[in-house]
């Protein structure tokens, strides 16, 4: 039996149409503020594997908030993970560009030295440090970019202003590769099913769509695809000014990937599969 944390959020949502025998846990069944509890029902359910698919994600809000971030981002999965390491089953943990700080052009690779920008990076990374910290079989999926037919995301942002709006205004000097949901959900499954089999396997690996793209490109295609006339005005970051620090280059070295015999998604298809999503649901 696969246990997973989260229940209503892009990936977990995805996991369950992968995997309907999957448990799925939501805030009610496991709040991961409370992580003593998350490794209770962990130990109660003596599962096969565990995949954590639920964070804080508000990255502008952990600024005010670090305290919970840090909990449910970083003590959470390190119970999750010594809890895991007693039961002797895999944990996948999934995780984010933001535990880098943006800086160059070249790609992040999983052994780069983290240095998050901001308080939802430092939260991440300290989950990161948990899990390898418990020494357990383990996978940390490093993500970016992440858009679903679910929840909020910049797809249903952008569709829903671009329905409204002759033009907008989006950032070209963030450059990264959004990732489907699918994917990732993907990912995590095959994780599951090598981890069991091959331990060794254990590790950080890194997912992001290709290829990689600027949110303004990424902005523009999605008005194509959607056949929306909305026009795409290129700004700089600078020009939108957040509470939370973006790393400018959230390229992700995805080449250990193959360890697994998966390659990166192309996001164009995504893409294309979450607007057929979203037309079926009207």
């Amino acid at each position: 039996m696969i246990l997973v944390f989260g229940q209503s959020g892009q990936v977990a949502t995805e996991i369950q149409r992968l995997a309907p025998d999957a448990l799925c846990l939501g805030r009610a069944q496991a709040d991961l503020s409370d992580p003593e509890a998350c490794a209770a029902v962990i130990q109660a359910n003596a599962p096969h594997v565990v995949i954590n698919a639920s964070a804080y994600t508000a990255v502008d809000g952990a600024e005010q908030e670090e305290t919970l971030a840090t909990i449910i981002n970083g003590d959470a999965p390190k119970a999750m993970a010594e809890a895991c390491a007693t039961l002797r089953i895999p944990l996948i943990h999934i995780s984010t560009d933001y535990v880098f700080d943006g800086a160059g052009h070249m790609p992040f690779a999983p052994e780069h030295m983290p240095a998050p920008l901001g308080a939802y990076g430092r939260s991440k990374l300290k989950g990161e440090e948990g899990v390898r910290g418990a020494g357990g079989t383990h996978a940390i999926l490093r993500t970016s970019w992440v858009f679903s037919a679910h929840g909020n995301n910049f797809v249903k942002t952008m569709l829903r202003l671009g329905a409204q709006r002759d033009s907008l205004r989006v950032v070209s000097d963030q450059i990264g590769g959004p990732t489907p949901a699918r994917a990732i959900a993907e990912g995590c499954l095959t994780l599951a099913q090598q981890l069991r089999a091959a331990p060794q396997k254990s590790g950080v690996y890194h997912l992001s769509g290709a290829p990689d793209t600027s949110w303004a490109e990424f902005a523009r295609e999605i008005m194509v695809q959607a056949g929306q006339g909305c026009r795409i005005e290129e700004i700089p970051t600078a020009a939108y000014p957040t509470p939370a620090r973006r790393p400018l280059n959230s390229r992700l070295d995805c080449s250990s990937l193959s360890v697994l015999g998966l390659g990166r998604p192309s996001w164009y298809a995504g893409l294309q599969d979450v607007l057929s999503d979203l037309k079926g649901s009207r």
